[in-house]
């Protein structure tokens, strides 16, 4: 069991209230407090007879929290190289660990206790100065691997329709670091010392290295959360209790409070209410707030999911009437015969899409014409939203502050009005719309022999779902019944449309043969989609996923017309162009990676990413759960992974640092998805730009970037929290559910694992009937040891549970609304499906 030793009374404050249990311990000759967590951890709390006792006088209240440093020693200090700058990460699952990463991105360094953080809350950009030696954490410390994001893949079919059920990734994730840049040379020349100091601390061998705030640059969380009211008897406030442990409880005036609250506070047990932070005092662990609104009722789906949009300033808000002014009053809208000359008319080309069956807006189409050579035209058209949304306007301001469209599993919140998403630049069938293009001359084999980018005019033939492509793919030879597909444009007929998408099908396997030989990287995790009753819709059921052909033959087109598009603005603007980075995986994580799978007998090569691709392929044999220990093994080699940023090339002195690791290529963007992206918006300026066809480039390019990545990031973990919530619905509405689990993480006293017929990933605690456990650790190779108690054959065994051991799991509803637990069934009821090893003691 691990134990974090606490000497200070506001960690005990802090911690006792979201401790599941309390108990006291008079070993070791002294007394102990013990506070027991949900997640398996325990805090010790130990008397510091040492302590400083308060001097301040009767009635005074003693200091909690540093002062803060002024603007001027902080700028004074960065530039000396004392002290670090860099993004909060604050564990949500053990809210008392927090951690930003160190300068040179190879290691993280720790923030022990809610004191050192210092008032700074979840994603805010902070100043840190490095703690003596003797403060900092000895040992091992592993990084936040149950914290919140995880290495992206990079996909060209990350796209979901309206509503976005049809594909929401279930996965919890695990690190997120987010890269900082400097603005100016002297401002990078004193990170590298910095970086240089850091490592000199020798934080490898000596343990983690303990940092405290000093200073917050950047408020970035934006001081608001969704919770419960408790009463006070005593107070002329309540006391708001955060679902978020990473936020403080709050002190709210009884004012701001339902009118009834203080004579019929249980009437407000279940409610949810919106709290906002005005004020932090330095003499207190509780923040001072303002309550902002109620919500409804807790474990209601709509409720929960505002509260969920809430915590992650996710504007739901409907569009300003100055916004629609922005848009074109005059309906239906025509394109100018002006704009037609400006163009590439590809109206006659046999032009499709492929998305979801339930997409609405369908921002990217495909074409593809055998040439009498022998070669292709392949053309990849993207919705021409720069058109509409003019720099500078009202619309642009909405849109860049957005920076995304938010998918839940039961609706979208659009980053651009309806009209625009759904209508105007939502690529429609048989309907004229702008576009910009890139057509390229491929060879049968993928060798591009010519490019061209240019604003064009398509006219799309038919709108297909996946489905559809998939089948023309399955059986290329057999023309599909036009019944089944949806309308398509006489001009165009169903055997042109089908020779075209399996010759684009033959053609991005091609592509993306190549991609892997060349050393790509793709981490696929299991993704939960659902089907919700029309009228309810509550969730009727859920499935996994299936990643398929027809998603590969549109990922691997937008991949190279994004690569394609990066390389051009590169060209043209070589300090100012937006590019999408991946940065190689943190050296610490990977380091003890290695040494767990040495320890498994695991032969996964982390050399490159395309050794690491080929060894996770060839490594886990060919048996009927291959696929889960693939599963499995993918998540842990998730977790070194950092996230990719946008990036504004002048901030970066090296051209190396610009690779994107994942994908293996030294440029990349985002261009193909501008009606849910505001970076798409931006990269597709700079082309228009770069073809002469505009004047002028934004001049802050970084920070638009960096704000991009905070929504994309917020909104990635919003996806997984509906998710997790319709799923949880799920669970109480139709549960319990059984299923086969493999173990993907064992602690001291609980172990992780993926629910193998459902693809989510639940921690198990040691608290069934087990007449004892115990935990084991060889160098990273972790096991417990289950001892069941007798069962009525008055039996007993034991269950060894390590890394991919099977096991039967029974998922549950809990007594919080929206939760549910994973509970282990004893092994002699899993029977031989429950492949562990056993062991009968009698």
């Amino acid at each position: 069991m691990e134990h974090l030793v606490v000497h200070d009374h506001i960690e005990f404050r802090e911690s006792a209230m979201h401790a599941s249990r309390i108990i006291s311990d008079g070993k070791c000759g002294k007394k102990c407090v013990w506070l027991l967590f949900s997640d398996g951890t325990s805090v010790s709390l130990t008397p510091d007879k040492n302590k400083s006792r308060n001097k301040g006088g009767k009635g005074k209240k003693k200091q909690v929290f540093e002062a803060y440093m002024s603007s001027e020693e902080v700028s004074a200090g960065l530039k000396r190289g004392e002290l670090i700058q860099g993004p909060l990460r604050i564990n949500p699952k053990k809210y008392h660990e927090a951690f930003i990463p160190s300068p040179d991105g190879t290691r993280d360094l720790f923030l022990d206790g809610v004191a050192a953080r210092n008032r700074a809350l979840n994603g805010d950009i902070v100043v840190v100065k490095v703690l003596p030696r003797d403060q900092w954490k000895v040992g091992p410390l592993r990084s936040d691997t149950d914290g919140e994001g995880s290495s992206e893949q990079e996909s060209g079919t990350d796209r979901a329709g309206a509503p976005a059920g049809s594909k929401v990734t279930c996965s919890s994730a695990d690190v997120i670091v987010e890269a900082q840049y400097s603005d100016g040379e002297e401002e990078q020349t004193h990170t590298d010392a910095l970086a240089t100091r850091v490592e000199k601390m020798n934080i490898k061998t000596l343990g983690m290295a303990c940092i405290r705030v000093v200073y917050i640059m950047e408020q970035k969380h934006s001081r608001a959360a969704t919770g419960f009211l408790r009463f006070l008897s005593d107070k002329n406030f309540a006391m708001f209790s955060p679902m978020d442990h990473r936020v403080p409880r709050v002190n709210v005036p009884l004012a701001d409070c339902p009118e009834d609250f203080p004579t019929r506070p249980g009437d407000y047990t279940n409610t949810l209410f919106v709290c906002r932070i005005t004020d932090w005092p330095d003499d207190s662990t509780f923040a001072e707030g303002q309550l902002l609104k109620s919500l409804g009722m807790a474990g209601e789906i709509e409720p929960e999911t505002e509260g969920i949009l809430t915590d992650y300033d996710v504007d739901f808000s409907d569009f300003s009437d100055e916004v629609l002014q922005c848009l074109p009053q005059d309906l239906p809208w025509i394109i100018s015969p002006e704009e037609l000359l400006k163009r590439r008319d590809l109206r006659e080309e046999c032009i499709f899409t492929i998305d979801p069956s339930t997409a609405r807006d369908l921002d990217d189409a495909l074409s593809c014409r055998l040439l009498p050579d022998g070669n292709f035209e392949v053309g990849v058209h993207i919705a021409d939203v720069s058109y509409f949304v003019q720099e500078g306007s009202a619309l642009d301001l909405i849109a860049s502050r957005r920076a995304t469209s938010v998918y839940l599993v039961q609706k979208v919140i659009p980053m651009l009005p309806r009209l625009l998403c759904e209508e105007l630049c939502s690529l429609n069938p048989m309907t004229d719309r702008l576009t910009f293009s890139v057509i390229w001359k491929l060879t049968p084999e993928g060798k591009i022999l010519s490019e061209w980018f240019g604003r064009s005019m398509i006219r799309s033939c038919v709108k297909l779902s996946y489905d559809h492509a998939q089948s023309m793919i399955d059986s290329p030879d057999t023309l599909l019944d036009p019944k089944v597909l949806p309308p398509c444009d006489p001009k165009h007929p169903v055997d042109e449309i089908h020779r075209a998408v399996v010759d684009l099908h033959r053609l991005a396997q091609k592509l993306r043969a190549q991609r892997f030989q060349g050393g790509a990287l793709r981490l696929d995790q299991l993704k939960l989609a659902f089907t919700l009753d029309r009228e309810t819709g509550m969730p009727q059921g859920c499935y996994i996923y299936q990643y398929r052909d027809s998603n590969k033959l549109v990922e691997e087109f937008m991949l190279l017309a994004n690569m394609a598009v990066a390389h051009q603005v590169y060209r043209s603007f070589p300090q100012q162009a937006l590019l999408r980075r991946h940065p190689p995986p943190q050296a610490k994580l990977v380091d003890d990676l290695m040494e767990f799978c040495d320890q498994m007998g695991l032969n996964l090569d982390f050399s490159s990413a395309g050794a690491l691709h080929r060894s996770l392929h060839e490594t886990l044999g060919m048996d009927e759960y291959s696929s889960a220990r693939k599963e499995v093994l993918t998540h842990m080699c998730s977790r070194p992974m950092q996230m990719a940023v946008y990036y504004c090339t002048g901030v970066l002195k090296e051209e190396a640092l610009f690779r994107h690791y994942a994908l293996n290529v030294p440029f990349y963007t985002h261009f193909t998805s501008p009606i849910r992206r505001y970076a798409d918006v931006l990269v597709h300026r700079l082309l228009a730009t770069s073809l002469g066809e505009c004047s002028g480039v934004s001049d802050d390019i970084q920070k638009q970037a960096s704000h991009c990545n905070d929504k994309k990031t917020a909104s990635k973990r919003v996806q997984e929290l509906s998710c997790e919530l319709f799923f949880s619905v799920f669970v109480k509405e139709c549960g319990p559910l059984e299923s086969e689990a493999m173990v993907m993480g064992v602690l001291d006293q609980s172990f992780d694992v993926l629910v193998l017929r459902y693809g989510v990933q639940k921690r198990i605690y040691c608290n069934v009937s087990l007449e004892n456990f115990h935990f084991t650790k060889v160098g990273k190779k972790p096991e417990l040891t289950l001892v069941w108690a007798p069962d009525d054959s008055d039996s007993r065994c034991v269950q060894q549970i390590t890394i991919f051991t099977l096991v039967e799991v029974l998922l549950q509803a809990d007594e919080i609304p929206t939760k549910y637990t994973a509970v282990l069934k004893h092994p002699c009821e899993a029977g031989p499906q429950g492949s562990a090893p056993l062991l009968d003691l009698e």
